[in-house]
Order: C-alpha cells, then structure tokens, then sequence
C-alpha cells in the first residue's frame, strides 16, 4: 500500500507560480498511513534561467564535499557550465547551461563514484528521501518551490529495499523531464527490464516503477503523445497498477483493468488534482468538491 498524490493548474504556465511543492506536501502527509517509509515530489514547470536542473544523492563514503567537487568537474569535463549550486545534507541541486547531448552528461555523472542521479530536468526536479513528507519538507524546503505541476508518493516498500534510491517518483534516465509515481506491482517486470537493458537502457534501481518511466519516456521519444502512450500501456504492462506521470508540460494517469489500486479526481476549470484519497484533495481544496473516481483501464492526460 503507497499513497500518489498529483496537481496541476492549468493556466499558470505564464507566471510558473502555483504553490506546487507545498500542496503536494499538504496532500501526501494526510496518507502518511499509507507508506512512512520514504516520501517524494517531482515539482515541474519551475522558472528557471538555465537549461537543466540536476538533482544527486551523494551516495558514498567519502565526505560530500569531495564528491561535489568531483561532480561539478565532471560537468564541467562533459561542456556543462555550472550556474549555481545548492548542498544540503549529502544532496546536491545543479543548474547547468549545457548545449550538448544529455545522455552523455548523465552517463557521465553516473561514472562518477558515490553519485547517485535522481533527475535531469529542463523544468522539472525530483526531491526524495526516507521519512514523512513534513521530514522531508523540513530536510528540503518543498514547499516553497512553485512551477505549474506535479506528483508525489509516499512508500510503504512491500518489495524492494527501503532507501532514498527506491523512494518515488522515479526519473526516466536518461530523459529530461519524464517522471513517474506508482501505485501496484508489475508481474512482467524482469522480462521487459531485460528487453530495454538489450536496446542499451540502464536502470539504477530495481523497483518496477522505474521500468514505468523508461517505457513511457521511450514512447514519447518516438514521437507517441501522452495519452496515447499510457492507452498502450495498458497492454503492455501486466499486473496491478495505478500510477501518475509528470512531464515537462503535461501530467496524466493510468488504471489497470483490475483496477484495484485507488484514485480520486477533482477537476475545475483551472485546476485539477489526483490521490489515493479524498482526504488528500480536502487537505488543499476546502470548499466542497466534485470528484470522480477513475475506474479500469482507464487513462487521462492534461497539459498545462
């Protein structure tokens, strides 16, 4: 049992100032019940002045001042240059200007010793860690990021290991912008991972949600919209599942045909937000709401 949790406002792609990480915070720390063992956003459309966000776990023995250091020159080393740079703890956020090839920078980094690559984002960012959503808020400021969208989870680890790498959301390495949150458990897995590791995909973890995010990013690679893309996916993934994906302009959901795994909505004309729970949207949203709830094999998308 995980808790997922979404937002969007549909017209502030203008101004980038919809108060996203700390409704996403508000929303996940009424399901704490649901999964205390980590907590994650992805908070997208963020105002930013250079061409990527880059979001690390300093995952190593050595002091994280070592490793910073060694990360910051191997994205210099790869032709990024480093705008600003924020440590807290052992995570580090990077705003880069780079005109090159980003699978190249992200192997780059993932060659690096003690790093581990939590997202690559031109808008968007993934913030993750063990604990509560209000830890990790304390922990990482989330609440005072805004942008136009994003998604959130928390985790009771039913399968694989509990630490920050196996947190959700999960980044589609190595795409800028594709993240995914996840509800359920996918029985064929191991027999798709082994089918993009062939094409040359790397995984970083071994959750199942993680392959969610590489297929979906995949699709849209090949130039397959949103909704069509998770349509498909239906077929495609076996098992029970209700997840939610954020990209760089535009946020969706999908249920399978058991439709086992909860999910209600709760659309105006400006706003529309998802969750395990109704009590989730009331924690945001206090006047009385008009909610639905998704049934199987069903999917829906939105661009802000």
């Amino acid at each position: 049992m995980c808790g997922v949790a979404g937002i969007m406002y549909k017209n502030s792609g203008s101004t980038k100032s919809a108060p996203i990480g700390d409704e996403l915070i508000k929303m996940l720390e009424t399901m704490v019940h649901r999964g205390h063992d980590s907590a994650g956003v992805t908070v997208a459309g963020e105002a930013n002045d250079s061409d990527l966000l880059i979001r690390i776990w300093a995952n190593d023995s050595a002091p994280v001042s070592d490793t910073v250091a060694r990360t910051e020159e191997t994205i210099r080393r790869a032709g990024g240059a480093i705008t600003s740079s924020d440590v807290r703890g052992s995570f580090l956020r990077i705003a880069v200007n780079y005109e090159g090839d980003i699978p190249h920078l992200a192997d780059a980094l993932l060659n690096e010793p003690g790093v581990v690559l939590h997202s690559i984002g031109e808008v968007s960012e993934v913030i993750k860690d063990v604990g509560t959503p209000v830890v990790m808020d304390e922990d990482h400021d989330i609440s005072k990021l805004t942008g136009t969208h994003g998604i959130g989870h928390v985790r009771m680890a039913t399968e694989s290991v509990v630490d920050i790498s196996h947190a959700h959301p999960f980044w589609a390495y190595p795409f800028t912008d594709v993240t995914v949150v996840h509800n359920g458990q996918l029985t064929n897995y191991h027999g798709m991972k082994r089918e993009y590791e062939g094409r040359g995909y790397q995984f970083q973890t071994g959750n199942d949600s993680e392959l969610i995010a590489v297929y979906l990013a995949d699709k849209l690679a090949d130039g397959v919209p949103l909704n069509d893309a998770l349509t498909e996916s239906l077929d495609d993934l076996d098992g029970t599942f209700t997840y939610l994906v954020s990209t760089k302009d535009g946020m969706g959901y999908a249920k399978d045909r058991w439709c086992a795994k909860p999910l209600v909505l709760m659309e105006t004309d400006d706003v529309v937000a998802l969750a395990s729970e109704e009590v989730a949207l009331r924690s945001v949203f206090t006047e009385e709401l008009d909610r639905t709830e998704p049934q199987e094999h069903e999917v829906m998308t939105w661009s802000a």
